[in-house]
């Protein structure tokens, strides 16, 4: 519990909200103390300075202290103060409170000296002993004040408690709920997604966390498939292999040359499908190492289109080159580049039917040789562009056999452009043929 982000995120909400209450209560304090004491010295001292010439007043009327005492009470009750008076002797003439008539007033007070003002003549003293019980006193005053900052204070902290529990709540929620979705896509349920609305980091976490889970999904279900087109793959030429094999050893065929090369086909498609499964783990790794370095590109399309010129051929394809008259050199590996336009000649010969045509070209764009290689077969649904550079991906799934190939041409093709740091793209009509284009660097 202490551990979560709710608890911590409460915490940490809890502590700055006590310290800037506490921050601005003191403030406050201060500056009303100051404030409300300022006031009082100022209103103690109109009021004392009033007073006294109230009393000589009487003095002057009477020639003596005589019935100053209800005078001093009514004063003493209008202003919340305990008034003495005495006469020159300190013998007290007048008590608010009726306490000390009579008697000699010893205090700690400084006492203000009532007198003419005019002679100086001094009339008695006047002591002031102010109400600190008083809640219109500064004391009481800030007594009062500070009572208020303090509920005020716990009343806003309480508040800003609720406050922060639900907006923690808020923000902990979809955190939690992106740790849930992902214990379990860690546990295999790729199914995962988290679904949260609008605008902001923990929001576009989610959706990148989902995006992720698509990808995983999606990379869950090639490795299947992959592991299953492997499986059949290899079963095939390994059962007609064991098949040929024992029917040698039961003597039922004879081991002539028609038999040894039927056995030695299927070892070499054996033999191409782990090659280009090695390449294909290299390149993907990024331990495919390529011996690059400046090469034409006209004569290395000129050599592979006239190495598969025969099967086109054979196949009843036309087969163009469209070349410009000149090309910059490029900075390649030529036997890797020329792996991966066989194997899009490969491709367009096995896809394009009798009579069809395939043409080989390219161009340069800008610090780039783009290579093209575009035919007339039956071209690829819209649905399946996305996926033809995937392993074992077929768009006709009963050719898998017939066209010989291993299903991983076109993701080595892939693997290997990017490898040089170009890449590799495909456009195709349905019923009008496909354009399979790949970028290569040029050489500085």
């Amino acid at each position: 519990m202490i551990h979560s982000l709710q608890f911590r995120l409460l915490l940490a909400f809890t502590l700055v909200i006590l310290v800037a209450i506490g921050t601005a209560s003191l403030f406050v304090s201060h500056t009303l103390t100051g404030a409300v004491q300022q006031y009082e010295e100022l209103v103690n001292r109109v009021r004392t300075d009033r007073l006294e010439r109230l009393l000589f007043r009487h003095y002057a009327q009477q020639g003596n202290w005589m019935g100053i005492q209800p005078f001093i009470e009514q004063m003493g009750t209008l202003y919340g103060w305990q008034i003495v008076l005495t006469d020159n002797a300190g013998i007290v003439v007048a008590d608010s409170q009726g306490e000390l008539l009579g008697k000699q007033y010893h205090s700690d007070l400084p006492g203000k000296p009532v007198q003419t003002p005019w002679e100086g003549v001094v009339l008695g003293a006047l002591y002031i002993i102010p109400d600190e019980a008083d809640p219109i006193s500064a004391a009481g005053l800030i007594n009062a004040i500070n009572r208020f900052l303090l509920l005020g204070g716990l009343l806003a902290t309480i508040v800003a408690i609720i406050v922060t529990l639900v907006l923690s709540r808020r923000i902990s929620h979809p955190v939690q709920a992106l740790t849930m979705a992902s214990k379990r896509l860690g546990q295999g349920d790729f199914s995962q997604r988290v679904q949260l609305h609008g605008k902001g980091e923990v929001e576009d976490l989610a959706q990148t966390f989902n995006s992720m889970a698509d990808s995983l999904e999606r990379a869950e279900l090639l490795r299947r498939n992959m592991v299953t087109d492997v499986a059949h793959e290899l079963r095939t030429p390994i059962s007609n292999i064991r098949g040929q094999l024992e029917a040698i050893g039961d003597g039922l065929m004879k081991p002539d040359a028609h038999t040894l090369s039927s056995i030695c086909e299927e070892v070499m498609l054996l033999s191409r499908l782990v090659d280009d499964l090695q390449d294909l783990t290299l390149a993907e790794t990024g331990e495919l190492r390529l011996t690059r370095q400046a090469e034409g590109v006209v004569p290395l399309i000129g050599d592979i289109v006239a190495a598969v010129r025969p099967m086109a051929i054979t196949n009843g394809i036309t087969l163009d080159i469209d070349l410009p008259r000149q090309l910059p050199r490029c900075d390649i590996d030529s036997h890797r580049t020329g792996q991966v336009l066989r194997n899009l000649l490969d491709n367009a010969i096995a896809y394009t039917p009798e009579g069809g045509a395939i043409t080989v070209a390219a161009r340069q764009l800008g610090n780039w040789v783009e290579v093209s290689v575009a035919d007339t077969g039956e071209g690829i649904p819209a649905e399946d562009l996305p996926n033809v550079f995937e392993r074992f991906y077929r768009v006709d799934k009963s050719r898998a056999r017939a066209t010989g190939g291993t299903g991983l041409g076109l993701t080595i093709a892939k693997r290997l452009v990017e490898a040089h740091g170009g890449k590799i793209e495909v456009q195709s009509e349905l019923g009008k043929g496909s354009r399979f284009s790949f970028t290569i660097p040029v050489s500085q």
